[in-house]
């Protein structure tokens, strides 16, 4: 599946933060596969993607942890230079905007896991269907 459902905690920046959230999903037997914590001031977005969505879900509405969920796109792509770009451009030229993103190299390195948030999922999805669109 090219889409995966991404957790979204928007809190104020400061210390402890992601140690409470990942205690708290830890506690729950919830793996976290990837994450966004972008230097901000002021409050930011905590982004997650987590092996058990419904675990998570519920960890954190007991611990009181307020989050939204959105829709982003998974891509594997080759882990070489221009890879990225040759998404990007053909987002660009369908007018689609790149809201957030985040990546990591596979375990072997030669692929690299993009997560991408996009201001049209369905249109995105159309435009990279020659991509290697992948289950994270």
């Amino acid at each position: 599946m090219p889409t995966t459902t991404q957790l979204v905690i928007s809190e104020r920046s400061k210390p402890g933060v992601l140690a409470q959230v990942a205690s708290v999903l830890g506690s729950a037997g919830v793996n976290i596969k990837a994450f966004s914590a972008p230097e901000v001031t002021g409050t930011g977005n905590l982004r997650l993607l987590v092996a058990d969505l419904e675990g998570a879900r519920a960890a954190l509405r007991a611990a009181k942890i307020r989050f939204r969920e959105e829709v982003a796109l998974v891509l594997s792509l080759e882990n070489k230079p221009g890879a990225l770009k040759e998404v990007a451009d053909l987002l660009n030229k369908a007018k689609i905007n790149i809201k957030c993103g985040y990546c990591t190299p596979s375990r072997e390195g030669k692929r690299a896991i993009v997560v991408l948030t996009v201001s049209n999922t369905q249109k995105a999805l159309d435009v990279l269907r020659d991509k290697s669109l992948d289950e994270f």
